[in-house]
């Protein structure tokens, strides 16, 4: 089974205060007091500028969307992550802004630093924001970051938790037919 997921990560408070005034965002909570939130289509065209995927060599991090993260890192560190894997072979890339301008990376391979064990591109951006490593797990499993494996999940999870329909918080592509309109069978 695959993992796919893109999103930026912040310490909690700093992402729901930033997501306010996007539509189409949803902040998940993961542990040692970091959220995320899910790079959704609507997300994406909420905040892009229109200037394409930027040099920064992500593939799925708006154009212009830099400018706005830099910003909201004046109130503390502010990672935006993409992790694509299948089958055990993968890729990842992180960035960390901090202070209003990019302060990690982007980072694409790992690095060797603790015990000779690489560390990965994301488990460092989340290192820069304050997590930290657990008993046999890397940061990017002390967070809880692989207890889903797509955006849609991390959303449908968090909606289910707060009550909310989740059909209607996720893309279009990706939602099941909505009935309850009346249209439907």
């Amino acid at each position: 089974m695959g993992y796919d997921v893109q999103a930026v990560i912040a310490g909690d408070e700093v992402l729901r205060i930033a997501s306010r005034e996007l539509p189409g965002s949803a902040v998940v909570r993961l542990g040692q007091g970091l959220s995320m939130m899910p790079m959704t289509d609507e997300l994406f065209d909420a905040v892009t500028d229109g200037s394409g995927t930027g040099d920064l060599g992500f593939w799925r991090l708006p154009g212009g969307f830099d400018a706005l993260l830099a910003r909201w890192s004046t109130a503390g560190p502010i990672a935006y992550v993409e992790a694509e894997h299948f089958g055990g072979v993968g890729k990842q890339r992180a960035a960390v802004w901090a202070d209003g301008s990019l302060a990690l990376g982007p980072l694409d391979e790992p690095t060797k630093q603790r015990l000779s064990q690489a560390v990965s591109p994301v488990s460092q951006a989340l290192r820069r924001l304050g997590a930290q490593t657990g008993v046999g797990k890397d940061e990017f499993e002390s967070v809880g970051l692989n207890r889903h494996r797509t955006n849609e999940d991390w959303i449908v999870d968090t909606c289910q938790a707060q009550g909310i329909d989740a059909d209607r918080r996720l893309p279009t592509a990706v939602r099941p037919a909505d009935f309850s309109s009346g249209s439907g069978p």
